[in-house]
């Protein structure tokens, strides 16, 4: 049996009769949240209290029959828990309550202590949005909800049709005190463990009497109106939107909130029931499709995902080209069916016809056409901060990247794929001049340790995003210089150190720490780590060791792993060659080990790859690399035997290779043992593949390996079964190429913020990168111009270990970019729109904008009421009418 009493109370809030056909019982949201602090005797002088009307303690206490000490005692624990507001008028105290939502919820949620003591508290606040939140479809008009968006205003600047209204500035200019409190809404999601990543701390500004109140009761500490401007500009900086409680009256409010759609109840309205009229400004979102560059900044950062990446250019087939709705709430029935209760787990990035293959196709999905165009304009600088969105290592990229952005551009449907990697190779390549560098700004001061193993891409890459959202990372690493597989498992006449090390200081000035020579697992343990107070852990050991051939005689004097041979080159250390050698394996690192043996000394270098030319995993460029140096490849050949005379190799007897892949493009090579040739050698190489090395990391750990040797975690959030271990890269992949293992880095960086903050999930109202490419063999393309590609002044072959390739001159820069067909655009569901500005703050093309589309005037709670019921009488004559039509149309 619940509190009688405390029912009673939540009625009298609620402004409910007793006993009436809408009161509250003890199951609802309204009772649940009163229920655990709100004793009896609070409850009976609650009950003294009114909507908006301020009554001393004096007062109270003759309305509800109690001595004066004693209602004035229980109506400072009201206030404490949130039930009350309390303000000090000419010396003495005033109590009053106000709505459940934006009041007293709110003020009880931001009760930290109660919250944490009672779940409840927050769990009955998220109910209540969301069990009320139906009643409301359709109803409200524009201006009149409970919680309004309030623009950026650097987003309506120059619109000639503002209000003054819809400004922030109004807000913080007319008041003169002021407070700063968490957010309530990311304090109940923080409780019930669905926090998105953005934290509570510090979010909503109080003014007046609100400020007063959350001062007086702890809920919140004073600041100035400098710190709320700051606090306003930090908010729109970190993608959050403004708010405001929309019940005062046009023009006025106590509060404002910095709100993320992934968290805020009051943005459910929009998200999941789609009765964005219930939260929006009078502006919705614009995108000029010539400007826009589908660089799809705006749709990651749009709070409702009323953004979504399509295409720009033409074809004979249709394609998405309006995100425009045939239905709304407001002239339809507007069941569950239309709902969209998923809405922080299914977010979509591209509509269903697809966007620009070079961002959907590249593992990291950087915004290529972004930055050619940014190239174009010669603003290097923001070029380069927009490729580090999602690549911290570009100058390292434009030399080894497979660019997948290439392969599938479609400028290959008219001549040749745009020089993509070129264009990057050139922007980054300030960031190899000291002064020049592009070091992003720390965002916050977290005093929490990570602890990165291994300093290859996966973990620079995670250690990169960890330490500009504002951690103290220290990278791990077992030898003796930093960079992994970048520094030792790629030769320098392909990625010259320094540009690594250049890269690699960008790290060191955000604050990242390196300590070389330390193997975890030998020389200390994770469970050391955690004594040493590292909070999570973030395996990046990558695969760095060589597969083996399972032949008799593999251990000979002169057969090598090419990856330990690679590595031993890059450190000075690496064997001196003669003779004949044979390179077995056909993928771009068989090609490096072979173009680095003649390097070494080989007379003659013949690579053996079981696959055809076709298939061979190598880049084309890279095989036709090794042949300009007279590598030879033969084709279809896979070892059948070794020779070896005195220890040492001999001759390699190969047979013939009928198939590598089975019809499912599985690995299952077929043989003809009869066809077989046998070479002789002085050296054999071998670089059929990479495994890892775990040595003693894992011992004591309740990781758990797979089949292939590679760590087990989600395949999304890259925890594995330890919760506070992630694993990324080649070690929970499989050997894959740099760019794959720096998308998985930053993902990792993402779930280790959310994992060490309390109650956040790793889930929810994250980016799940789901693009799709545009349809390419429809496209109309005939009337493009034929620019040829630029290509980079290519030297004769040279023998030595450095990089022989020149980049684009500024002219063949321009030139290239100019070939971009920009084959992407925005689209905006204008109805879903909540008119934030969001958008406009992120675009570097001026392609977003906010147009004004409404009038609609906040009103007073006390006003509203008639307001709401001529809006819902005018929809169903509007739901009436369409259901009419729609029945004539069947009869027809």
């Amino acid at each position: 049996m619940g509190k009688q009493k405390v029912l009673e109370l939540a009625n009298h809030i609620g402004l409910k009769k007793p006993e009436s056909k809408d009161s509250y019982t003890f199951q609802d949201p309204e009772y649940k949240i009163l229920e655990p602090v709100v004793t009896d005797e609070m409850a009976q002088v609650g009950m003294g209290l009114a909507f908006r009307q301020k009554r001393t303690a004096a007062q109270v206490a003759e309305l509800v029959g109690m001595p004066l000490a004693e209602t004035t005692k229980l109506l400072l624990e009201l206030a404490d828990a949130g039930v009350a507001f309390v303000n000090s008028i000419d010396g003495e105290d005033v109590f009053w309550f106000d709505l459940w939502v934006p009041g007293v919820m709110e003020m009880m949620a931001n009760n930290l202590e109660n919250v944490k003591k009672y779940p409840q508290i927050a769990q009955a606040f998220e109910e209540y949005s969301r069990l009320r939140g139906e009643s409301t479809i359709g109803n409200f008009p524009v201006g009149v909800g409970m919680m309004r968006v309030i623009p950026i205003e650097t987003a309506i600047s120059g619109e000639s049709r503002r209000a003054s209204y819809e400004e922030i500035s109004k807000y913080l200019n007319e008041h003169t005190l002021f407070s700063v409190s968490d957010c309530a809404c990311r304090t109940v999601r923080e409780a019930m463990g669905e926090g998105c990543g953005h934290l509570k701390e510090d979010m909503c500004i109080q003014m007046g009497h609100a400020a007063e109140y959350y001062i007086r009761t702890g809920r919140g500490r004073e600041i100035t109106r400098e710190e709320a401007f700051e606090i306003i500009k930090r908010a729109e900086e970190n993608g959050l939107m403004h708010s405001i409680p929309n019940m005062d009256g046009s023009g006025k409010t106590h509060a404002i909130c910095n709100c993320c759609g992934c968290s805020c109840l009051s943005l459910r309205h929009a998200e999941m029931y789609l009765n964005t009229d219930m939260v929006r400004s009078n502006y919705v979102s614009q995108i000029d499709k010539e400007k826009c560059v589908a660089c799809g900044e705006c749709v990651i950062h749009c709070p409702v995902n009323a953004l979504q990446l399509g295409q720009k250019l033409c074809s004979s087939i249709p394609v998405v080209e309006s995100l425009q709705r045939e239905e709304t709430p407001r002239d339809s029935l507007w069941g569950k069916e239309k709902w969209n209760p998923d809405y922080r787990i299914n977010r979509k990035n591209v509509v269903d016809t697809g966007t620009s293959p070079c961002k959907a196709e590249c593992p990291a999905h950087i915004s290529v056409q972004g930055y050619i165009k940014l190239a174009s304009q010669g603003k290097y600088t923001e070029a380069l901060e927009l490729i580090k969105k999602n690549n911290p290592f570009p100058a390292v990229c434009g030399r080894i990247c497979p660019h997948n952005c290439e392969t599938e551009c479609t400028r290959n449907h008219i001549d040749e794929p745009l020089a993509i990697d070129d264009i990057k190779k050139f922007i980054a390549q300030q960031d190899l001049d000291s002064d020049r560098r592009y070091i992003p700004r720390i965002r916050h001061n977290y005093n929490k340790k990570i602890a990165v193993i291994g300093s290859g891409p996966a973990g620079l890459s995670c250690a990169y995003y960890l330490a500009i959202e504002g951690y103290q990372v220290t990278v791990f690493e077992k030898e003796q210089q930093v960079g992994g597989m970048l520094r030792l498992g790629i030769p320098a006449f392909r990625l010259e150190k320094d540009v690594v090390d250049a890269e690699i200081e960008i790290l060191r000035r955000l604050g990242v720490v390196f300590k070389t020579g330390i193997e975890i697992g030998h020389d200390r343990s994770i469970d050391d780590l955690r004594k040493d107070g590292y909070s999570a852990f973030y395996l990046a050991v990558g695969a760095q060791k060589g597969r083996a051939l399972g032949l008799d005689g593999e251990d000979a004097s002169g057969i090598i792993s090419g990856v330990d041979f690679l590595k031993q080159t890059n450190l000075n250390r690496a064997p001196a060659l003669s003779g004949k050698v044979a390179v077995i394996g056909g993928g771009n690192v068989a090609i490096d080990v072979a173009r680095t043996a003649i390097r070494a000394g080989a007379s003659q270098v013949t690579l053996y790859s079981l696959e055809s030319r076709e298939e061979m995993p190598a880049l084309d460029e890279e095989i036709e690399e090794a042949l300009k140096e007279n590598i030879i490849i033969e084709n279809g050949w896979g070892p059948e035997s070794l020779t070896v005379m005195d220890g040492q190799i001999h001759a390699i007897t190969f047979k013939k290779c009928l198939r590598v892949f089975d019809k499912e493009r599985r690995f299952s090579p077929v043989f003809n043992r009869e066809k077989t040739r046998t070479a002789p050698v002085d050296f054999v190489l071998l670089s059929i593949g990479q495994s890892i090395d775990w040595g003693n990391l894992l011992d004591e750990s309740e990781l758990q390996l797979s089949e292939k040797n590679t760590v087990i975690a989600d395949g999304f959030t890259y925890q594995t079964g330890q919760p506070d271990v992630f694993a990324g890269g080649d070690c929970f992949t499989g050997p894959r190429f740099a760019i794959d293992a720096i998308a998985a880095g930053k993902e990792a960086a993402i779930s280790i913020h959310r994992y060490v903050q309390p109650g956040q999930s790793l889930v929810y109202g994250r980016d799940r990168h789901a693009y799709q490419s545009l349809e390419k063999n429809h496209l109309q393309l005939s009337d493009y111009d034929s620019t040829p590609r630029q290509r980079p002044y290519s030297p004769a072959a040279s023998l030595d270990f450095s990089d022989p390739r020149s980049g684009l001159t500024e002219e063949q820069l321009k030139k290239e970019t100019e070939r971009c067909l920009s084959c992407g655009a925005t689209l905006v569901d204008e109805f879903l729109c909540v008119g934030c500005g969001q958008c406009t703050t992120q675009c570097k093309f001026d392609a977003a904008s906010l147009v004004r589309r409404y009038d609609g005037a906040g009103v007073s709670y006390e006003n509203a009421g008639s307001v709401i019921m001529k809006t819902a009488k005018e929809r169903q004559m509007r739901i009436a009418e369409r259901e009419s039509q729609k029945n004539a149309k069947e009869i027809r």
